[in-house]
């Protein structure tokens, strides 16, 4: 295996929108390939047609592209594995499990599903424990193991419904050995025999993916620790299709978790808390729900790639921003830990935060003039990019530069009546009307002119800067908050500066 060449997948079912916890794995399969030059592919199962949701898919592709995790094989740039959706692959399984029924190591199960539920209720009742279909159940069952050679070929001829199970062996030890994990052993007598191939002609996952992921010569799964149940199963099919030699080395990722730390991550928890579970928007095509993502949300795709990566990775350092470049570099299973990965929405901010301000005043100004265009401002480029760059400190996302600048584009329409009433004195608006008499005069009109001949009359009058400053900031802003004062006199204009300072004179006197 040491010499193999590395190929990884990541085999979502199209079942829903993409959860992050789904993504975060294929950004892990990813960073591992790029990093052992190794191949990605993107495989839909897309076996349980029941759950199937129309849109699911294109949804998981555009997801990654967003990402930045670029296919290297499958859907939907093809490759020499084709085809990657396992609903165009039903013969291939139909193949596989015909041939464990020969060698004994699968068998057919006739049993209804009302029969296996009255099952399940009279075990309840009489308290015998969870019923399951194992090596000890199945000898009274009506299977292919207690009904005659012609009995069976009577029933599959005339077209009964039948599954196909896997016939788990009676008392064995099964190694498993997984790079996240290490080392576990599971004995065969706790492990059911789980269908393998159902009665509508599909595939379960059990039998698609060890099938696929030989077939494909995946080197190494790297998935969702709810597949580490499974693994035992996925080792005994290796072994009974004669592939164990081949099989793929394993690693099962920690899970998500809630904010709080206790149970898995979900959709609800994000409702509740006001932050996206998915990376893009969705839109239920059942009940129309629409459904935020990270992207509308305004996070950049860095950012989320970014956020995603050390939830459950440690890098071994001090460091929280890396590139996808920086990523595949220092990337590494091992590295990987086994316990619950918390979400904390405050961090993802933050990242996101990071992100914005080491973007170019260029960059965030064209995220910006679009909102400024919706609220109906229009104004030159250079204009914006000067105003970004004052407040870009102050917000973790594009759509906040409105809040933080709208008095550059816009007067006040209403003044903070806390700060007024502390702060607007009875010789306020006369101050206030000998500043902009002063302000006038300023030629040229620039921040450090501007502020210099204000600090000189205040000190000649013997006036405080408290007295001026802030009422000057109230007049400007309409609050107490914003970049240097005289920054924002000096972007605004003479005319403008001095038109704020008498409509709010006029206003609060």
């Amino acid at each position: 295996m040491k010499n193999k060449k590395i190929r990884v997948r990541f085999a979502p079912s199209p079942t829903g929108p993409l959860h992050m916890g789904g993504v975060r794995t294929a950004l892990f399969n990813y960073l591992f390939a790029r990093r052992n030059k190794g191949v990605f592919i993107l495989r839909i199962e897309d076996t349980d047609r029941e759950r199937y949701v129309p849109g699911a898919e294109d949804y998981i592709t555009e997801s990654l592209k967003w990402c930045g995790i670029e296919t290297d094989e499958g859907v939907p740039v093809g490759g020499p594995c084709e085809p990657y959706r396992q609903s165009e692959r039903k013969e291939i399984y139909r193949q596989y499990a015909l041939q464990l029924i020969e060698s004994g190591d699968a068998y057919y199960a006739f049993d209804t599903p009302g029969e296996l539920e009255k099952l399940r209720k009279d075990y309840e009742k009489e308290k015998k424990g969870v019923f399951q279909y194992d090596s000890t159940t199945r000898k009274t069952l009506s299977n292919s193991l207690t009904l005659s050679e012609s009995e069976v070929k009577d029933r599959l001829t005339v077209g009964e419904p039948f599954v196909i199970r896997y016939r788990m062996p009676e008392n064995e030890t099964v190694v498993l050995n997984d790079i996240i994990r290490g080392k576990v052993e599971v004995n065969t007598s706790t492990l059911d025999d789980k269908v393998l191939y159902k009665s509508d002609g599909m595939p379960t996952y059990h039998l698609a993916n060890v099938v696929d992921d030989h077939l494909m010569e995946v080197s190494h799964v790297i998935r969702g620790e709810e597949w580490l149940p499974s693994l035992p199963l996925h080792i005994m099919l290796y072994r009974s299709l004669g592939w164990d030699s081949q099989m793929p080395q394993f690693a099962h990722l920690p899970l998500l978790l809630k904010p709080s730390g206790q149970g898995k991550l979900s959709k609800r928890d994000g409702d509740r808390m006001g932050f996206p579970v998915f990376p893009l928007q969705w839109k239920d095509p059942d009940t129309a729900e629409i459904v935020p993502g990270y992207r509308e949300e305004g996070y950049f795709a860095e950012a989320f790639v970014n956020i995603l990566a050390l939830l459950g990775w440690n890098p071994g350092t001090e460091k929280e921003i890396f590139s996808m470049e920086e990523l595949i570099e220092a990337f590494s299973l091992e590295k990987v830990g086994k316990s619950g990965a918390r979400f904390d929405p405050e961090k993802a901010k933050w990242f996101n935060h990071k992100y914005l301000i080491s973007r170019s005043n260029k960059e965030l100004s064209k995220l910006f003039i679009p909102l400024l265009r919706e609220k109906g401002v229009e104004v030159q480029p250079e204009l914006v990019e000067k105003v970004v760059g004052l407040v870009k400190e102050r917000v973790s996302f594009a759509h906040e530069l409105w809040e933080e600048s709208r008095f550059f584009f816009v007067r006040p329409e209403k003044y903070d009546q806390q700060v007024v009433k502390k702060r607007w004195k009875s010789d306020t608006s006369l101050l206030l009307k000998k500043v902009s008499e002063i302000l006038e005069k300023v030629d040229p009109f620039e921040a450090g002119v501007a502020e210099e001949t204000v600090k000189k009359f205040l000190e000649q009058e013997g006036i405080g800067a408290g007295r001026v400053m802030l009422p000057l900031r109230i007049a400007l802003v309409g609050e107490s908050k914003g970049p240097g004062l005289f920054t924002i006199s000096e972007i605004l204009g003479k005319e403008e500066t001095i038109a704020r300072i008498k409509e709010a004179v006029a206003k609060l006197a």
